[in-house]
């Protein structure tokens, strides 16, 4: 029995440990995909060089922006070229195009809140930009989707949290049903609670440490086989996550185990003998 309760331990903890990649991977990604929303600051015809390197220095000191790229006349004509097959230069007789700087934003300020504040920051520059250029009903969507999403996923973490905290808890109940006569024969000849409890609760951490050891080693197979199988390196990449996550079942193995073990103890300290035989 002690030792089904271990593995049973384990395999709850994988749940807790998946519950904890999962979380860092939806914000990962959600922080990817603000990473890559950019937009355009177009600079009016006559801006000097310096201008452009002072807006561009405004928003990386104040970690707007997670950088930015300065695009020249000539840049944008090649680039038009490249793209839409036409010169305008050979209708227009001049480069219609204007410099523009372009911003990759930080993941907190990829919202149209956050830009329409970009734009009173650069007030000072009103006369050196011709206008804000960014797709603001697609930034509207993406964002509304990540909120969506990010509820949705924390629903279902903190349903397998609690599916996860009723099934230890019931696996250390179980454990310690099969002692609740010694508990209560400790108790009837003048043990205290606590020295009742005391080594009850040991085994319980050491079998809530031994089960996380286990459960660690199911998720770095389950992280080896998104490797191999799909070659998703997010987490190997990061091994910071892991090392996070490793320690949130750990943690969540020893302390959960420990409280569930004291609360189960106490149940049968004080339980009258006969209760007992109807449990």
């Amino acid at each position: 029995m002690h030792l089904t309760a271990v593995l049973s331990l384990s395999l709850v903890l994988f749940l807790v440990g998946f519950v904890a990649l999962l979380a860092f991977l939806a914000n990962d990604m959600s922080n990817n995909i603000r990473q890559n929303m950019t937009f355009y600051i177009v600079l009016a015809d006559d801006t000097e060089p310096a201008y452009s390197q002072q807006i561009e220095y405004m928003l990386t000191n104040g970690n707007y922006a997670k950088e930015t790229h300065f695009i020249s006349k000539e840049d944008a004509l090649k680039e038009h070229i490249a793209t839409m097959g036409d010169d305008p230069t050979e209708f227009f007789k001049y480069n219609p195009l204007l410099a523009s700087i372009e911003v990759k934003l930080n993941p907190a300020y990829a919202n149209t809140d956050s830009i329409a504040k970009i734009e009173n920051i650069l007030q000072p520059f009103n006369s050196k930009i011709d206008h804000f250029d960014y797709p603001k009903d697609m930034m509207d969507m993406v964002n509304s989707n990540i909120t969506r999403i990010g509820i949705m996923l924390g629903l279902v973490a903190l349903i397998l949290l609690l599916i996860s905290i009723v099934l230890i808890s019931s696996t250390i109940r179980l454990m310690i049903y099969a002692d609740r006569f010694i508990i209560r024969s400790m108790w009837l000849v003048g043990a205290t609670a606590w020295f009742i409890r005391k080594p009850y609760i040991g085994r319980a951490m050491l079998d809530g440490f031994i089960a996380a050891l286990l459960a660690c080693g199911y998720l770095a197979a389950f992280v080896w086989f998104l490797q191999s199988s799909f070659a998703f390196n997010l987490f190997v990449k990061k091994p910071l996550i892991l090392a996070i996550v490793a320690g949130v079942v750990i943690v969540t193995g020893v302390l959960l185990t420990a409280v569930l073990a004291f609360f189960a103890v106490g149940r049968y300290i004080k339980m009258k003998a006969e209760k007992m035989f109807r449990i």
